[in-house]
């Protein structure tokens, strides 16, 4: 059942950002596809609660009231049309165009395009055994070949799993990078911006990202294997330490990219001052009530 709710919200904002901009029907497909989309991911901390992931619990959280807050705004969008509101900076739909000519960003609808071809980058390695099992793999046997480089005494005990001194690790679709790696290329492909540039985005994010997640996992593994920390060393190691690496890493490359491409950083500003606006405005209606 998640699964058919997962694809029928890809499906529904697929479908938003192929529809004519002149149609302000797309904003009420997009706005019933991030609500069936905040069904999925409100059901993910309960997974990450029975492996003790506190992090993930609180990110699937807060990505479940995003999903509903974007869904409401572009209801609001498809019966008065798009938001116009101010701010001590800017316009709400940047000042400039995705090629940095007059005009105004459509901020939900850039955001509804990025996050339907991030989703059709990850979501078939989560449902397609055949993908799923190629990438998982895959890494799996990169890191295993980094550890026998360095003379680690570590063996495979399966397709994909790495024992180190009687210790294993398995390695899930979340050790590949897969997730961040999707993010991203939604992100860049939803930008319009000159073709060179958008290379060198990607050249910044994707490899470093999959090249530092093969790290990460190396880290784990060996960690673990060793026992650095005690009993609680692959807790330690995994939900802590190599989690609070990947968000420095991954807020530096967020960095480098927003730098490559500005015209992402007009989107994000944007979605910023709309979902504060509108936030605020159901806090004072909820007070009132």
């Amino acid at each position: 059942m998640i699964e058919s709710i997962l694809w029928l919200a890809v499906g529904l904002m697929v479908a938003s950002s192929v529809i004519p901009r002149t149609l302000r029907v797309r904003k009420l497909v997009g706005g019933i596809g991030w609500g069936v989309f905040s069904i999925h991911w409100s059901y993910q901390p309960l997974h990450y609660l029975k492996i003790m992931d506190y992090v993930n619990v609180l990110l699937t959280i807060v990505v479940t009231l995003f999903c509903l807050l974007v869904a409401y705004i572009m209801f609001l969008e498809y019966r008065k049309g798009p938001l116009k509101i101010m701010n001590n900076r800017e316009v709400l739909h940047s000042k400039f165009s995705a090629q940095g000519e007059a005009g105004s960003l459509d901020i939900t609808s850039m955001l509804t395009s990025a996050s339907a071809l991030g989703a059709l980058v990850y979501f078939p390695f989560a449902n397609f055994a055949s993908l799923n099992t190629w990438i998982i793999g895959g890494v799996t046997s990169q890191v295993l070949w980094v550890l026998q480089y360095f003379e680690v005494p570590a063996y495979m005990k399966a397709w994909n799993m790495i024992t180190l001194n009687g210790y294993t690790v398995e390695i899930i679709l979340a050790c590949t990078a897969i997730e961040s790696i999707a993010l991203f290329m939604g992100l860049i492909g939803a930008v319009r911006a000159p073709l060179n540039r958008l290379a060198m985005a990607f050249i910044v994010s994707v490899p470093v990202i999959y090249i530092l997640n093969l790290i990460r996992d190396i880290f784990v593994v060996v960690a673990y294997g060793e026992q650095w920390f005690g009993t609680d060393s692959f807790i330690i190691a995994h939900n802590y330490i190599a989690k609070a690496g990947s968000c420095i890493a991954l807020f530096v490359i967020s960095y480098a990219v927003l730098r490559i491409l500005p015209e992402l950083f007009g989107m994000i500003d944007g979605l910023w001052v709309i979902l504060s606006k509108e936030l605020k405005s159901l806090l004072r209606r909820s007070e009132g009530d």
